[in-house]
């Protein structure tokens, strides 16, 4: 029984060491002391005393220290505070140290990458000094100090903090706060002795938990900060609103004065219906012209050049099932041929008479439609119309100084980012649906096309407008209870105005404004019922010759249509010889009475679809990737830290 007894005690003792052993290998804060020395001007001189046992498993070379660079008064308000590292020491000697910014404040890490801490208790000491930490109220000062933060990944087995008071000042009154983020327990003592005011934990304090302290000292324990002071820490504080403000006052004087000298478009004349080209100009010239530049990237443009030399008997188009054939007759061309068909009857003339348009062909189809514009453009570039692009590339380049020296010299927080990235992507966004509709509602193909662009804009619009709706909502309410809403609005004109400029800052020349005024009269005859084009004085009566010699450019104006059911009526009432009417330029379906309007019109506005189907796609791009009171927490200082 004796012997039971001693191989049970044994045994007993035995667990004891090694339970102690292994309570004596965690890696824990053994104790944390602060040191707060607070002078009467509100500077802070502070010392942290940090024991830490050191085992090699998360605590290797040394610790960090998170601190934060940011204070949040009683209204909530978000100030930048200063702060500057004096010393880090280990064990009584000076300690290598590195700093790295992080979100809101100042990461230090002591010690040395290459260089590992003995295991076993170590002192670790860092001295820092910071300023506007003080509270200001009506009736008292306040110093509201979260001393040791809320975000430590090690145990804390006891916490004090030693706050030495001014000359002079003694404490109102007292409060203490313990626990993670938002808690109110009051697991420690307060007790003041003179000057000095001792504030120590009543229990050790988990990971992710922290002591905070108040003390409330009599109106003008702390000296006020001088006005001049009060408006350099306003700057600071709001440092990006004012770059904001000034940039949008820049950027859109800038525009303004801009657009006033070079981008005021000319007056427009009265648009009066006419049945011919303004100055005999070709289909693709009054295309160009009309869409200030390219519509659909120049294949509408070109396929109306195509539809021209065919009237003017100089090529033949078959409309094959799964192809366009554009062949060269014997016909000579004159030498005042417009440029954009004379390069186009030259490149078919150059593939053996024959241009096959079709995904086979596709690069060679790619490669007229380039010559095509670069002619185009060479000839008509800044003759009818000027894009005054370096004046708005001026704008962007102001636009881009001030939200860069927002970024570089505005110290934003988190939320300060997001307030002034977010209108940027959404505007880029919006900006890119906007122009992808233009496009689609542009090219004005056939009636299904148009369907789709039409459903797709009201499903996506739905969506981007619900989307948006919430996201501006999200955003202003983030923008408020940051108190940010002055740079929220200004990052957002400055992103507005480049917007409305890039559309204004062209202008037609008068040249091109009288030559657009005589474009919109065509258009308005191509339009006009029979009735109206009837009673136009001097207007000539509808012809197979007629209808051809327009058609190219009513496909240039994107009109095709209802040029097409005019003749297709006029077929109706007209006399069988007429009606029997067969282009000699085309070859493909023959047209019945009734129905040409709508198979001419659907060949003539389907041939820059034919075109842009044939081309090749585009090249691939490679990319990788990878699947009402107080609390613990509040108040200046805080931050946290661990082991590295």
């Amino acid at each position: 029984m004796i012997r039971l007894i001693k191989t049970i005690g044994m045994v007993l003792f035995l667990l004891g060491c090694v339970l102690a052993s292994a309570a004596s290998a965690q890696e824990v804060i053994t104790s944390y002391h602060s040191a707060i020395n607070l002078s009467k001007s509100g500077e802070m001189a502070v010392v942290e005393t940090i024991k830490v046992n050191v085992e090699g498993i998360r605590l290797k070379r040394g610790i960090y220290r998170d601190f934060p660079l940011t204070f949040q008064d009683d209204e909530g308000r978000r100030h930048k505070v200063d702060f500057n590292l004096v010393s880090v020491s280990r064990d009584g000697q000076s300690e290598p140290y590195r700093t790295e910014n992080i979100p809101d404040g100042i990461r230090i890490y002591t010690g040395e990458q290459d260089v590992l801490l003995p295991a076993g208790e170590h002192v670790l000491e860092i001295t820092y000094e910071t300023a506007r930490q003080i509270r200001y109220f009506a009736d008292h000062d306040e110093l509201y100090w979260n001393v040791t933060g809320t975000e430590w990944a090690f145990p804390i087995g006891e916490a004090v903090a030693t706050v030495t008071l001014p000359d002079g000042v003694r404490a109102k009154a007292l409060d203490v706060f313990t626990g993670g983020y938002g808690s109110s327990d009051k697991n420690a003592t307060a007790v003041e002795d003179g000057s000095e005011v001792v504030f120590t934990t009543t229990r050790p304090l988990r990971p992710q938990e922290g002591l905070t302290i108040a003390i409330k000292l009599p109106k003008g324990s702390i000296d006020p900060p001088a006005a001049s002071t009060e408006q350099l820490w306003w700057l600071k504080d709001h440092l990006p609103s004012v770059l904001a403000i000034a940039g949008l006052v820049v950027v859109a004087l800038y525009y303004t004065r801009m657009w006033a000298r070079v981008g005021r478009d000319a007056d427009r004349g009265v648009i009066v219906p006419r049945w011919d080209a303004p100055d005999g100009i070709s289909p693709a010239l009054a295309n160009y012209i009309d869409n200030k530049g390219f519509s659909g990237e120049g294949w509408t443009a070109l396929s109306a050049a195509a539809l021209n030399l065919a009237v003017g008997g100089f090529v033949v188009l078959e409309d094959l099932k799964n192809a366009l054939v554009i062949t060269a007759t014997n016909k000579s061309a004159p030498a005042n041929l417009p440029t954009g068909e004379s390069m186009l009857l030259k490149a078919v003339v150059t593939e053996g008479g024959k241009l096959t348009i079709d995904k086979a062909n596709g690069k060679t189809v790619q490669k007229v439609g380039a010559s095509f514009r670069s002619a185009m453009e060479k000839e008509h570039r800044n003759r009818y119309y000027l894009a005054n692009t370096w004046y708005v590339l001026g704008g962007v380049a102001l636009s881009v100084v001030f939200l860069g020296s927002i970024f570089i010299f505005g110290n934003l927080d988190d939320t300060s980012i997001a307030l002034v990235l977010v209108p940027a992507l959404a505007s880029v966004v919006i900006s890119i649906f906007a122009i992808g509709l233009g496009k689609a509602l542009r090219k004005r193909g056939t009636l299904f096309s148009r369907i789709k662009a039409i459903v797709f804009a009201a499903f996506f619009g739905f969506v981007l407008f619900s989307g948006a709706f919430s996201l501006v909502a999200f955003v202003i309410t983030t923008a408020l209870e940051a108190h940010e809403l002055p740079l929220l609005i200004a990052v957002s004109g400055i992103i507005l105005a480049n917007l409305l400029f890039y559309y204004l800052m062209g202008a037609p020349t008068p040249l091109g404004a009288r030559m657009m005024d005589g474009i919109d009269g065509l258009r308005q005859y191509l339009t006009l019922a029979e009735k109206e084009r009837m009673n136009m004085a001097g207007a000539p009566e509808m012809s197979p010759q007629h209808f051809e010699k327009l058609l190219p450019y009513a496909v240039a104006l994107g009109v095709e249509k209802p040029w097409a059911e005019t003749f297709d009526r006029w077929l109706l009432a007209a006399a069988a010889g007429a009606a029997a009417y067969q282009p000699a330029w085309y070859y493909g379906n023959h047209f019945s009475v009734g129905s040409f309007g709508d198979r001419m019109g659907g060949f003539a506005g389907s041939l820059a679809n034919t075109m842009t189907a044939s081309l090749p796609p585009p090249p691939k791009s490679s990319s990788s990737g990878f699947g009402g009171g107080g609390f613990s927490g509040g108040g200046g200082g805080g931050g946290g830290g661990g082991g590295w």
